[in-house]
């Protein structure tokens, strides 16, 4: 028997909506589709595998319906922790289902399983001080000072679009549900959690659990599960087939592999990575490996396979 080898795979945007024409709920699951029948190649090849993914686009489309509906027709509006949770469900059972059907495809028996997951942040967060995250649509000043005094929202000028509310982006600390991952994962299951990054809860002060408006960044999520299930890989599935030095620039440069202290270097450089999009995978891989993490590996989903075999993608391993 050989000895069972667990990825955390961390899915963004692009495995679910490929671009701005092809958003509805079924191009999202053709776009599920293909990216599951990669996950299901690391499946045959013998990874055991925990899916997280990416809910940013999703949460928006619920947050625009619900403001329509609220306007239209005075219903309630839906609160950002619930729409997290939603879109676990929704983006779930796409993936869910279509990585059944492709291991039923393949002739593998394996349970595949959505966890809705909820993730803690500290309330003594220092984003809970400085909201930066915007989320939902465009708002005319009237409406937002009324949000502001109605609701307590915090919002901000958009670039002379309109005004938009923001949330904060806290760290996670504990995975709520690990113990019901760990448990499917070690009784061969595949395991969908921690999507959206979580759906992210304080404790009260008694122990109990209250949502609270937030977003977490799905790929510290991801790091944090698979440090707390001592995963033996961390792959970020992304927009690119490998990491570069100085992206978009005339001097920008591939990277193969770079070691953990490499890394941390070119992150506190600062020029390399870009903050809303490269820059916090790396921060997540960092975290994983300084936590005692084998190795971890960025590349886009066509590509994992390849990469898996060291043809492609860039792996980050320990010094």
């Amino acid at each position: 028997m050989s000895e069972r080898k667990i990825a955390v795979v961390a899915i963004g945007g692009n495995s679910l909506i490929k671009d701005k024409s092809h958003q509805t709920v079924e191009d999202q699951y053709q776009a599920a589709k293909e990216t599951t029948r990669h996950i299901a190649d690391m499946i045959e090849t013998g990874w055991d595998v925990a899916i997280g993914h990416g809910n940013g686009p999703q949460v928006g489309f619920i947050l625009r319906r619900s403001e329509i509906a609220h306007k239209v027709e005075g219903m309630h509006e839906i609160p950002l922790e619930v729409c997290g949770a939603d879109t676990q469900g929704a983006i779930g059972y796409a993936l869910q289902q279509n990585l059944q059907n492709e291991l039923h495809r393949r002739g593998i028996r394996k349970p595949v399983a959505t966890v809705i997951t909820q993730v803690l942040v500290d309330k003594e967060d220092p984003a809970f001080k400085n909201p930066t995250k915007p989320i939902g649509g465009f708002m005319d000043e009237t409406e937002a000072e009324k949000r502001t005094a109605d609701l307590g929202w915090n919002v901000v000028e958009d670039a002379g679009r309109g005004w938009r509310r923001v949330v904060p982006s806290p760290l996670p600390k504990e995975v709520v549900e690990l113990e019901s991952v760990k448990t499917l994962i070690d009784n061969g299951g595949v395991v969908i959690t921690v999507g959206g990054g979580g759906i992210p809860v304080i404790d009260n002060g008694d122990g109990e659990y209250v949502g609270t408006a937030a977003v977490i960044d799905k790929d510290y999520a991801c790091s944090l599960l698979a440090s707390k299930i001592n995963a033996d890989l961390l792959l970020i599935s992304t927009a690119v087939e490998k990491v570069a030095l100085n992206f978009g620039k005339p001097n920008q440069e591939w990277i193969d592999r770079m070691t953990l202290s490499e890394a941390q270097g070119y992150l506190a450089e600062g020029t390399h990575f870009a903050k809303g999009s490269m820059a916090p995978k790396i921060q997540a891989i960092l975290w994983f490996l300084e936590a005692g993490g084998k190795r971890a590996l960025i590349t886009d989903p066509k590509n994992i396979g390849r990469a898996l075999k060291g043809e492609t993608g860039t792996w980050i391993v320990p010094d």
